[in-house]
């Protein structure tokens, strides 16, 4: 359950607390699920720094905004969250909102600290405002890639939405699998059905077929499709950008939401830290939390650290970037410039291949690591 935003106007501005301002999607057509998990953790973190005494005395205080996956809401919420002052922007889901944030607040000046977005190319210019926790498209989907290799799949079929980071992801998957002897077979989506899908993939010959569509729809339509047509009971179905992780994919699809592997940003074993974050956070959503709840938990643990020891200064705060050395739930976090990355990345986070067990479809197996 998330609390909505406060309407305009009615932020604090005594100066009493130090703000955050968050970028969350928490309203269709935005993945809704994702964003009340990245909520969870990063309210969960602030209560915890203000029950240990806050910034330097000083409450810390978090600025709702909700994207709903819409680039120009979130251009938007970036120039009113800096006129109203926040310190430091953190948050968004969505990679392709998550770039206009971005090159809006590398525009402003204002620092912004990057949960979950993982597109490479948040900004076309190196910037020193903009940070990130997500590891980058490129690597996660590389090491999802390794995994089909590894379980010996050769022609990959993928049924592809229109948008920069569908495109991005098929064209890393074909640049690794290549060289490898793949074959990546592109199933154009707005040209398709499920039913068309399941046609195409038989002509194909294909052995996987990834899902590089948004949810609910047409994913779980796709998923039925395949999993019901008798010509089709030994391809396996992939979904590398995660959207078997949360519990309204089992919810919608029942049996069928098992055995298809997908990304997520956990370590085998959590730390004491990270287990007992984990706890908090499953009472206060009352079921198993995401690893997005988890980058929104230490998306805070690093801006409190930094704001503790920098203070609310802005350019001091994006300065500070390269100094980070905070334990959170998933690692010791530290940031550097990487070859092809125009933000301070998080190199890197864990990366798992998992999948929703068939036996007890609200297990996940770990099927691979990176």
């Amino acid at each position: 359950m998330t609390t909505p935003p406060p309407p305009p106007g009615a932020e604090r501005t005594d100066g009493s607390s130090v703000r955050i301002g968050a970028l969350l999607p928490l309203t269709r057509p935005g993945w809704v699920e994702a964003g009340q998990h990245l909520l969870a953790g990063l309210e969960l973190a602030v209560r915890e720094v203000n029950d240990a005494g806050g910034i330097v005395g000083r409450p810390l205080e978090l600025v709702v905004r909700d994207t709903a996956a819409d680039p120009r809401r979130a251009a938007a919420a970036v120039d009113e969250l800096a006129r109203l002052g926040v310190a430091a922007l953190a948050g968004e889901y969505h990679s392709v909102v998550a770039r206009t944030a971005a090159t809006r607040a590398d525009a402003l000046g204002l620092p912004f600290l990057c949960s979950s977005a993982v597109l490479d190319t948040l900004t076309e210019q190196p910037t020193q405002w903009v940070a990130r926790l997500a590891p980058a498209q490129s690597h996660g989907w590389r090491i999802y890639a390794d995994f089909l290799l590894g379980a010996g799949h050769s022609r990959i079929a993928v049924a592809a939405d229109s948008s920069v980071y569908w495109a991005s992801g098929a064209r890393i998957l074909r640049d690794r699998l290549a060289p490898r002897g793949g074959t990546v077979i592109e199933l154009d989506m707005r040209a398709l059905t499920p039913a068309a899908v399941c046609d195409a993939l038989v002509d194909s010959r294909a052995t996987a077929l990834l899902l590089l569509v948004g949810h609910p729809e047409p994913a779980v339509s796709i998923v039925k499709s395949v999993r019901h047509d008798r010509r089709l009971t030994e391809i396996t179905i992939g979904a590398p950008a995660g959207q078997p992780e949360f519990a309204e994919w089992a919810t919608l699809l029942g049996d069928d939401s098992a055995a298809i592997p997908f990304l997520r940003y956990l370590p085998e074993r959590l730390s004491p830290l990270g287990a007992r974050v984990e706890t908090a956070l499953r009472e206060r959503l009352a079921q198993a939390p995401s690893f997005v709840a988890f980058e929104g938990y230490d998306t805070i643990a690093v801006l409190a650290d930094v704001l503790r020891s920098r203070g609310e200064d802005r350019a001091r705060t994006a300065a500070s970037w390269p100094h980070v050395a905070v334990e959170g739930t998933r690692g010791r976090i530290q940031f550097s410039r990487t070859p092809g990355i125009n933000v301070w990345q998080w190199a890197w986070p864990p990366v798992q291949v998992v999948d929703r067990d068939p036996a007890q479809p609200d297990r996940f197996r770990i099927l691979h690591a990176g």
